[in-house]
């Protein structure tokens, strides 16, 4: 399985900002999840440096990781699509900044 990375840090921080800003939790949530496994993608391959761990274990950790990630990135492409964000500023759609901030007023 290869592991690539589609979206960068800032992209990313970019998506999980505009879910706070504007109350809409599930793009950043997603933006957030292929953080994450990101971080564990990494963790495995330092715990692959060491020769008293078992490789075995840790290359299977990696390979699934690896594999939920680029279906992460998959589904944060489908989102940013579905919703029409801006695939090139990543700036959150006119109108649902406007439906989150309508709801924001009637509370």
């Amino acid at each position: 399985m290869t592991y690539s990375e589609r979206f960068t840090a800032e992209e990313l921080e970019k998506i999980i900002n505009a879910g706070v800003i504007y109350m809409c939790a599930c793009p950043a949530m997603v933006a957030d999840s292929v953080r994450k496994l990101r971080e564990m993608y990494r963790y495995q391959l330092n715990c692959l440096e060491d020769p008293e761990n078992c490789s075995i274990v840790h290359q299977s950790i990696a390979r699934n990781t690896a594999i939920a990630h680029a279906q992460m990135q998959d589904c944060l492409d489908e989102v940013l699509a579905l919703e029409e964000w801006d695939r090139t500023t990543l700036d959150m759609p006119a109108g649902l900044r406007q439906r989150q901030t309508k709801e924001m007023q009637a509370d």
